[in-house]
């Protein structure tokens, strides 16, 4: 067998699937890497109460729909083919993910089939199922479906084509039952909100990592990964927030909260009243932190992906203060 491949066989199918080494495990598919802790999740998720792990088949594909664009968490059971990702920023387009990757999948299915495609026998496939398990500081419900028709010109229900998502919140406090069916959402809930309640505190990530590990521990929650695997699971933590990513999405999706507001309030873009205070004090501690690291008006601009214009004024107001 060829370095860096896999392969698996299902109904008859069979895939080549390219494992691509150069990106990092997520922490969420590190921790369900292993079958059982998988097989867990899926009877918690499904109501269901499947013994043997040998009956699930890890199906996950690396890199291989778009560059950078990776799922989680992918195998078969019983017939179904689902895709489990985890999501801590809120997007209405997974739907459209799921379309390409379940497509991408059911193309390489096919392809190895012997029968035609345009032939008079039905071809048999698996069924597809999507969950989200999202752990993002946007509230959301504990359960919430999203559906690809929502992205249609037409509207809901329309069109030929729909990818229904399931969105699970798994914050901690969220979905209680679920959680006590599988310990090791739980644990990995619990891990995540410690590390979110030490940056609240002004820790650094990798301290508020740290910090979170050695409490986890004394906890007894993921004592067996985090005893055995600490400087994975911090370079994963690391990795996964990205400080620059994760400041640049909250102001993109503050700015547009706010524009929404102000359309409604009947107020233009630009005109500052249309926007939430709050949103407006976000820019402005932003700004002040490149300011203080001796970054230019453009190059804030260029980071924030915004305009200069708007980055100077906040410049003008913070050295008048």
């Amino acid at each position: 067998m060829a370095k860096n491949t896999t392969w698996y066989q299902k109904n008859f199918f069979w895939k080549r699937l390219r494992i691509n080494r150069k990106y990092k495990d997520r922490l969420f598919r590190f921790l369900f890497q292993d079958k059982t802790d998988l097989l867990a999740l899926y009877n918690a998720v499904n109501g269901s109460s499947y013994g043997d792990p040998e009956s699930l088949e890890i199906v996950t594909l690396d890199d291989v729909i778009f560059m950078k664009m990776k799922n989680d968490l992918s195998f078969m059971i019983s017939n179904q083919l689902n895709l489990y990702e985890h999501q801590s920023t809120y997007s209405p387009n997974m739907p459209l993910r799921g379309l390409i990757y379940f497509t991408h999948q059911y193309e390489g299915l096919l392809s190895r089939q012997e029968e035609n495609l345009y032939g008079t026998k039905l071809l048999r496939l698996p069924t597809p199922e999507y969950v989200i398990f999202y752990n993002g500081r946007k509230e959301q419900p504990d359960r919430t479906e999203l559906f690809l028709s929502d992205a249609f010109e037409t509207g809901h229900g329309t069109g030929c084509l729909e990818c229904r998502t399931v969105m699970l919140n798994i914050n901690r406090g969220h979905n209680r039952e679920l959680m006590k069916k599988c310990r090791r959402l739980w644990e990995y809930s619990e891990f995540i909100a410690e590390v979110n309640d030490n940056l609240d505190q002004n820790m650094s990530l990798k301290a508020a990592t740290v910090r979170a590990m050695d409490a986890c521990i004394q906890k007894g929650i993921l004592t067996d990964i985090l005893l055995s695997n600490r400087a994975e699971v911090l370079g994963m933590l690391l990795t996964e927030y990205d400080e620059k990513k994760h400041m640049r999405t909250l102001y993109r999706e503050g700015y547009e909260d706010g524009f929404d507001k102000g359309e409604q309030a009947g107020f233009s873009r630009g005109e500052q009243g249309g926007f939430d205070r709050g949103e407006q004090n976000l820019l402005e501690r932003m700004i002040h932190k490149k300011l203080l690291r001796g970054k230019d008006a453009a190059a804030i601009a260029d980071e924030l992906e915004t305009d200069v214009e708007t980055v100077r004024k906040i410049m003008e107001k913070l050295s008048s203060s």
